[in-house]
């Protein structure tokens, strides 16, 4: 199995990057492999190195975000937006599947993830967290920060939209309300059992991790819980929002077909009477006579005048 990337990182000293990795663990501090599933020998790989337990919930296909001890250490299944380049939607978060011993960290993925990416560039230029209980806490740091900023850009989309559409429900961006409504729900569906699973990390009880880790921690597990908050705020903003683009819109359809109702009131009679002057059967009044076609427009018109005036006596407009 040839992994992403490997590294003994000691106590105190530089990290070494890791070739065989049947290389006996450090003793002096923690090594971290970094896989890709997807990748050959992967699978059996975790299998003979990890607790089968944390080997199965590391091969699982599809994931939500949890946590739990096992075996004097934990796994951890975190969720993060899509960075890769390839990907249109960062919305279709992409999973990290943890397993963290006293000795031995071992993360996979089936799609790019960023923050491991970035984590495994610090810890190569010498910037490495010196336990392996830091280090998960080093890379759930790093998915809340981008989690963070995406939320925040989120919501400045969202005053911009309500700006444009109070003022007028017709401008063309009205097209990015479902886009934004898609976006907050896909995020606050991974959000949730995310803030659930850092606070479970918290617990006293979960083995490998420390006071400092844990206090660190329980601030990640604050921000991902403010994150789900305002993302439920997002959602409710939005939808109050497309209720007024609605409303907008019915009231404007209403008025319009109002007045072509009112258009249709009063064109009706004189309708009827050029309809009924215009069959083309013997015994008409008028045809030998001149002014018959000027008498019969002024008298539509007459028509019409008294409608307008009989519609506006009763209010109707």
């Amino acid at each position: 199995m040839t992994p992403l990337f490997a590294y003994d990182i000691p106590t105190e000293g530089t990290p070494r990057a890791v070739s065989d990795l049947d290389h006996p663990l450090p003793e002096d501090g923690y090594r971290w492999v970094h896989c890709d599933f997807t990748h050959p020998g992967v699978e059996d790989w975790l299998f003979a190195n990890l607790p089968e337990r944390a080997a199965e919930i590391l091969s699982l296909p599809e994931t939500r975000p949890r946590s739990l001890g096992h075996e004097g250490g934990v796994i951890v299944i975190l969720r993060g937006l899509n960075l890769d380049p390839k990907a249109d939607d960062p919305e279709d978060m992409v999973a990290l599947r943890l397993w963290a011993g006293p000795r031995l960290v071992v993360s996979v993925r089936r799609r790019m993830v960023r923050s491991a990416q970035e984590v495994g560039a610090e810890v190569a230029s010498g910037d490495a967290p010196r336990s392996s209980q830091m280090l998960l806490v080093r890379l759930a740091a790093n998915f809340t920060d981008r989690i963070e900023h995406h939320g925040v850009a989120i919501e400045d989309k969202v005053d911009d939209l309500e700006d444009l559409l109070f003022a007028d429900a017709r401008q063309p961006e009205r097209r990015d309300l479902p886009e934004l409504r898609t976006a907050s729900i896909r995020l606050h569906r991974f959000l949730t059992p995310q803030a659930v699973a850092l606070q479970q990390l918290t617990d006293p009880r979960m083995p490998l991790i420390d006071a400092e880790a844990r206090e660190d921690l329980s601030e990640l597990a604050d921000r991902a819980q403010r994150a789900v908050e305002e993302m439920n705020a997002i959602r409710e903003r939005l939808a109050a929002l497309a209720d007024h683009v609605d409303m907008k819109q019915n009231t404007r359809l209403a008025r319009n077909s109002y007045a072509l109702s009112i258009v249709a009131a009063i064109f009706l009679p004189m309708s009827f009477v050029t309809g009924l002057f215009g069959v083309n059967v013997a015994g008409m009044p008028g045809i030998d006579w001149a002014p018959a076609f000027a008498v019969l427009t002024l008298a539509s018109i007459g028509l019409g005048a008294v409608v307008y005036i009989v519609l506006r006596a009763m209010r109707l407009f």
